[in-house]
């Protein structure tokens, strides 16, 4: 598909990688960059050092918008894409390359997406399960597999013996997924615990540099997907993240909670969510994806960590 400096264009794969470059990517990363995603696959295939290679920015899920600003060689173009803020980076969006084979443009008559922090009850469904995969016709042929949790969908119509007819970029026909793994997007902001128990259920997931999908997440990955799951847009980095909620006091701090870490006066580096009130002789505990064990996991905040605690926020 041509696409063009200003054109708006959506995701039209499960997940796409957003890349510091297509120069960037290397032989692993075949299985994320056709028209036919394979993320599982490609993140079973790599080292633990690849999982953390910096030429992965973020990802973006099936039907996310994004902004076409230059046109690249062999297939790739640069994109700010726009659901993720990104204010440090640039004001419209989270900047990166992708290749134009997992872009559709957008639909006429969408309107753009320009508020950040905001539920956005535009699209009325929302993927529930972990990960689950559009069909031809209901048990019909997979068209999109590794659709995953937090991507709205459109409904096409009413569902039919347990499976829900919906919109996908790129596909003229509705395509079929189980009714049961989809629930309608929240028009409010969620409680706290509610936000916590999705985070929860991606525990032990694998720590990918730029992640932010079940298949493999980061930290802030993870604080924004969680919540993206209902609707509310939270900027895609710890540091951003900090500066879009509200700070309180230590030993005020809820669950769902943010705690925020740096070191030495620099900005900010990890993001983690509370998990349990903090006890007397601060005993904090945090939901995070941790970069030393390369996994989603759920612990008291050992001493190391204690010691580069900054701050504690709320959405």
């Amino acid at each position: 598909m041509e696409l063009r400096a200003g054109q708006r264009a959506v995701v039209r794969v499960g997940v796409a990688t957003l890349w510091s470059g297509p120069e960037a990517v290397r032989p692993i990363d075949a299985p994320a960059l056709g028209a036919h995603v394979d993320t599982a696959a490609w993140i079973a295939g790599m080292d633990t050092d690849q999982q953390v290679g910096d030429c992965v920015l973020s990802q973006l899920l099936l039907g996310e918008e994004v902004l076409v600003t230059e046109t690249g060689p062999h297939g790739w173009v640069r994109v700010v894409a726009v659901e993720q803020p990104a204010v440090d980076l640039d004001p419209r969006g989270y900047p990166g390359w992708l290749p134009t084979g997992q872009l559709a443009a957008a639909p006429t008559g969408t309107p753009a997406v320009t508020d950040p922090l905001v539920v956005d009850a535009t699209d009325p469904l929302v993927v529930d399960a972990t990960v689950t995969a559009l069909h031809a016709t209901p048990h019909g042929d997979v068209r999109i597999s590794g659709v995953v949790l937090g991507t709205r969908l459109t409904p096409a119509g009413p569902a039919v013996d347990g499976w829900r007819p919906v919109h996908a970029p790129g596909h003229p026909e509705p395509l079929w997924l189980p009714d049961h793994h989809t629930v309608p997007l929240p028009t409010h902001p969620p409680a706290p615990e509610e936000v916590l128990a999705v985070a929860e259920r991606l525990r032990d997931v694998v720590y990918i540099w730029g992640g932010t999908s079940p298949a493999g997440i980061d930290c802030s990955g993870l604080v924004h997907l969680a919540w993206r799951r209902f609707g509310v847009r939270l900027p895609r980095d710890a540091g951003e993240q900090a500066a879009a909620t509200t700070p309180v006091e230590f030993g005020t701090e809820r669950v769902g909670d943010l705690y925020f870490f740096a070191r030495n006066g620099s900005g900010i580096h990890h993001v983690g969510i509370v998990s349990a009130p903090p006890r007397p002789g601060d005993d904090r505990r945090m939901l995070h994806a941790c970069y030393q064990r390369r996994r989603v996991l759920e612990e008291r905040l050992p001493d190391d960590r204690t010691a580069t605690l900054v701050g504690v926020h709320r959405v």
